[in-house]
């Protein structure tokens, strides 16, 4: 068999052929994927810009900072390489709304400056506090200040059950801040004394809480309703406000009986009872048995010691027995007297309001710990606070109780239904 003299072209016009094919192949394959890429290059979403007091961050060099102590408008914006006649200039086109002077120690600021080579600071921003901030701008020829309230929202919760601990471990174990444990302590100090609520007593909240631009948690904003067992009975607290022109809230039970009364159930927050009124005990000092005309409230050095009821200071001073001492008079039947304080407050002849601290948790005089010895006079006679039937304050009457029964029907409902009562 012969070949061909025209197979080595024919070879090499299929070589041809196929290098032009694979060409072509790559170059689609190639424009697939830069179309592909340049597809996923659109559908690809920008970064979210953050904006803060209504700068772009983006466009800034921005600084986040503390003022620190010896700092002041001038310095930190001297730091900034603004000239001290620049700087006055500044201070006298913002004084009519922002206070140079005004600027604390450890507040936050920022300084946003531009982001070229030059760094020029653009604004100085100043937060007081966390709901409320300053902006001196100063992109134009002439320094403007305003000043800013971010917005706030207000959200409702609820939360009750039975108390596992004390009432501030229980709202902490709640997220819910330390100080509505003092409002509440407050709100029923007339009527409930917090260190006798047991482990497994029920109680319910309902109340607002603030949140600064819808995510940052501001506190507590208002008690709307709440309850506590006590003694096996259940305390009731609705706010109401009794005189509109006012603007007073008083606090009553669901009966619209109110809450506060003449006097307070004890003069320390959160202590506890060491000895009671009796006219036999043992001295833990002096080692004898004699009477012990008062009821002693055991807590640290230094707590805040209140006067149970308004009144006038009736005597201040010092004995080798009472220690450092207040007594109060009420009014023509009433007195009550604190003993053994650290720290005195007030003067003889003084007008205090009941609640007022008035003293000190101490140990002068014969006592064997700080704590505070409570005594209570009748017409007279000393007697045994714990035990007395004591006057209580106004009830609602008429409109009133009718606008508050209308008011807490609700609010009740959805207390009972937290405890299921």
């Amino acid at each position: 068999m012969k070949l061909s003299r025209n197979s080595p072209q024919k070879n090499l016009k299929s070589l041809k052929k196929a290098v032009v094919i694979l060409i072509v192949l790559f170059s689609i394959f190639s424009c697939n994927n830069k179309t592909e890429e340049k597809v996923e290059a659109k559908i690809t979403k920008p970064k979210t810009k953050k904006v803060e007091f209504g700068f772009n961050y983006a466009d800034f060099n921005v600084v986040n900072d503390t003022i620190s102590k010896g700092d002041s408008f001038g310095s930190i914006l001297q730091s900034q390489n603004i000239g001290d006649k620049k700087v006055h200039d500044i201070v006298e086109q913002v004084k009519d709304s922002f206070n140079v002077r005004s600027i604390r120690y450890n507040k936050p600021f920022t300084l946003l400056r531009s982001k070229n080579k030059t760094n020029k600071l653009q604004a100085f921003i100043y937060q007081p506090d966390a709901l409320t901030y300053y902006v001196i701008d100063l992109r134009d020829s002439a320094a403007k200040a305003y000043k800013k309230i971010k917005p706030v929202t207000l959200k409702r919760k609820i939360i009750g059950g039975v108390l596992k601990s004390s009432l501030s471990e229980t709202l902490g174990n709640e997220s819910v801040e330390a100080a509505l444990a003092s409002r509440i302590t407050k709100v029923f100090s007339w009527s409930i004394d917090f260190f006798k609520l047991k482990k497994g007593d029920r109680y319910g909240l309902i109340f607002t809480e603030r949140f600064i631009n819808g995510k940052t948690y501001d506190g507590v904003e208002e008690l709307e309703a709440a309850f506590f067992e006590y003694k096996g009975k259940i305390v009731y607290a609705f706010p109401f406000e009794k005189d509109t022109t006012s603007g007073k809230v008083e606090y009553y039970d669901d009966e619209g009986k109110t809450l506060k009364n003449f006097f307070l159930k004890t003069p320390i927050k959160f202590s506890r009872i060491t000895s009671r009124f009796t006219m036999n005990r043992f001295h833990p000092v002096q080692h004898t048995w004699k009477a012990h005309k008062g009821t002693d409230y055991a807590a640290p050095t230094g707590t805040p010691i209140s006067t149970t009821a308004s009144g006038i200071v009736e005597a201040t001073g010092y004995t080798a027995g009472n220690g450092n001492f207040v007594k109060v008079k009420h009014n023509g039947t009433y007195s009550t007297q604190y003993l053994h304080m650290s720290k005195i407050l007030v003067r003889r002849g003084q007008r205090v309001t009941q609640g007022q601290t008035i003293g000190l948790v101490g140990s002068t005089g014969l006592a064997s710990g700080p704590h505070v010895c409570y005594r209570f006079w009748k017409n007279g006679v000393q007697v045994d606070a714990l035990r007395l039937n004591l006057p209580t304050g106004e009830s609602l009457t008429g409109n009133d109780r009718t606008l508050f029964m209308a008011h807490i029907e609700p609010l009740k409902r959805e207390l009972d239904s937290i405890g299921n009562l």
